[in-house]
């Protein structure tokens, strides 16, 4: 699993951004921070997107951090608790 949070200054760009993560399966946190549960393909595939289409654009005031938590222990409250449950719908 990735959590990718960004601070993109130009509006256009952002929004391709944005868009492009959730078509990766990338699901919002928080306003610039996304939870990518997704295979390792999809994954690869994500961060190699990030690299040749958007990182190119980028100006000095912009920044993408990805972190990996495969593995890592994660406390969520609030919201946040919903997402890794199963819900059934009848």
């Amino acid at each position: 699993m990735l959590v990718i949070s960004y601070d993109i200054s130009d509006d256009r760009l952002r929004a391709k951004f944005s868009k492009m993560l959730t078509k990766y399966g990338a699901v919002r946190l928080q306003y610039s921070v996304y939870e990518v549960n997704n295979t390792d393909r999809v994954i690869n595939n994500l961060v190699v997107k990030i690299e040749e289409t958007f990182a190119k654009k980028f100006d000095g005031g912009d920044s993408v951090i990805i972190f990996d938590v495969a593995g890592v222990k994660l406390r969520k409250y609030g919201n946040a608790i919903h997402r890794d449950k199963d819900i059934v719908y009848f």
